[in-house]
Parts: C-alpha cells; sequence; structure tokens
C-alpha cells in the first residue's frame, strides 16, 4: 500500500511544483486533478508528463475528473461525456488505472434512486463499456450529495451497471459523520475499491448535543489523525480485502496550509502502511 494525496488543495501551483514537492515530502504517488493535468496536455506532452514524475520519483495513482455527467442540460451533459472519455484516454496515454470521479448529482425533479436507473445506467452503462475496453476502471467518490449517499444507493449503482470497471473510491469520512458503518463498508465491497480517499472527520460531541444532527457545525473534515476514523482498523480492513492501491490524503482541513497538512498526514499514515 502507498500513501500519496489528491493534488487539488495546492490550487493553482503548477504541476511541477506539485510534482516536485510529492517526491522531497516522500509521497509514493498522486491522484492528480484535471485542473493540474487536462487531458490535452497529458495525451499531448505524454513523455514529458511521465519523465516529470519519473524524475521525481512519484507515480500517479489516478486521474481525479470530478464533474456531474448527469446534468439535466444535454448539450452540458453530452460535453462532460466527452471530456470523461478524454480523461480515460489521458489515463491509458500516462499509464495509470484508475480514474475518479463522482457518480453524479440527482437531476431535478427525481429521487437518487430514479436517477441511478434512469439517467446514470443511460450515461454509465456505454463509458464502463469504453474505460473496460481501454483497461481502465471508473471510481466514484462516495461525496454524500451525490449518487452514493449510503450503501443501498451504492448497491444500485452497481445493479444499474454491473461492469467490473465500476467501482469506488473509498472515502470513511464522508461516512463515519452519517454513522454509517465504513469498516464494514470494506467487506461489502470487497473488489469494487479501486482507490480510497485519507480523509478523517472531526466529531464535536458537544456541539451535537447542543445543536442536533440537523443542523451544521457538528463535524469537519481533517487530516488523518486528527479526527475519529480508526485508521490502523481501516488499513487492516483494506489489507484483508486484498487492497494494494493508494491511500490519498484528501486535504480539506482549514486548520493546516495544503503543505503542512499533507506533511502531517503523511507521517500519521505511516504508522499504518
Amino acid at each position: 500500500m502507498q500513501i500519496g494525496f489528491l493534488t487539488s488543495c495546492m490550487g493553482k501551483k503548477p504541476l511541477e511544483e506539485v510534482v516536485a514537492f510529492a517526491g522531497k515530502a516522500g509521497f509514493a504517488a498522486l491522484e492528480v486533478s484535471t485542473g493540474h493535468l487536462p487531458a490535452d496536455r497529458a495525451l499531448q506532452e505524454t513523455s514529458k508528463v511521465k519523465e516529470l514524475f519519473a524524475a521525481n520519483g512519484v507515480g500517479i495513482s489516478s486521474i481525479a475528473a470530478y464533474s456531474n455527467l448527469l446534468d439535466a442540460d444535454a448539450a452540458k451533459r453530452q460535453a462532460a461525456i466527452a471530456t470523461f472519455k478524454k480523461n480515460i484516454d489521458a489515463a491509458v496515454a500516462v499509464g495509470t488505472p484508475v480514474v475518479c470521479t463522482l457518480a453524479g448529482m440527482p437531476v431535478p425533479g427525481k429521487s437518487k434512486e430514479q436517477t441511478i436507473a434512469e439517467d446514470f445506467k443511460a450515461v454509465f452503462t456505454p463509458l464502463a463499456a469504453y474505460a473496460e475496453d481501454k483497461g481502465i476502471q471508473i471510481a466514484f467518490e462516495n461525496w454524500y450529495p451525490t449518487l452514493l449517499q449510503h450503501f443501498d444507493l451504492w448497491d444500485a449503482i452497481l445493479a444499474a451497471v454491473p461492469s467490473p470497471a465500476i467501482g469506488f473510491n473509498y472515502d470513511p469520512s464522508h461516512l463515519l459523520w452519517q454513522g454509517i458503518d465504513y469498516l464494514g463498508g470494506v467487506d461489502r465491497y470487497k473488489g469494487r475499491i479501486f482507490h480510497t480517499h485519507a480523509k478523517d472527520t472531526e466529531m464535536k460531541a458537544e456541539v451535537l448535543a447542543r445543536r442536533g444532527c440537523l443542523a451544521g457545525g457538528w463535524w469537519r473534515y481533517v487530516i488523518p489523525g486528527y479526527g475519529s476514523v480508526e485508521w490502523g482498523k481501516y488499513v487492516g480492513r483494506l489489507r484483508q480485502i486484498g487492497y494494494d492501491g493508494v491511500l490519498s490524503i484528501e486535504h480539506e482541513d482549514g486548520a493546516f496550509s495544503p503543505e503542512a497538512g499533507l506533511e502531517k498526514g503523511l507521517g500519521y499514515l505511516r504508522l499504518f502502511v
């Protein structure tokens, strides 16, 4: 298993600077945002991109192409689909087997279940076939506003598009504060976890007791080790199901700068990896 990070937290810094930081800090691989590596660059400058990563001793765990491919506007939806296919091609070009994305937002006027049965199935059945043909896995992050709010919806996703190219970028932080069993979920989706985010959640019991779970402010995303995720158990579960990929730190902790937070997370996760 390796430790990496999602490059989005590095903002508008050029890819070269991000990769150099990762190599110097000791990260093994990067989940590279399309903001840092657009598909056109990956396809047109493939050799240069590979040389950049190799020179710094850093791999590419995935292409991070987080967008909503289920837009209700037909033109916007088709544009997003076309862009996503280019990102699959980009992943092939730079030599990573995973493209991370979103399962999509519920279409206005439809429930999440309806959106999965109708729109998700229509969009991702051909995309999954395209990815499968090219040896690429599509990993959906389980961000709760999307179609992947809870495990019943995860099951509906897999039933709608049963392709082996469809799986998850498993993020325990989104499950924890909802009260969903993030450890049991690892066992439940064995073989479908293609990538995983290393993000923690701080639970503020005193705020919860005062405001209740329907109000905000009683939880926040933090660097691994500063919240309630049991990382030793989590990594152990991943090992048990045979996962040997990356733990990709998704830095959304306002208490730390990008560099400081990533270095803190790396130091902590090294206790388990």
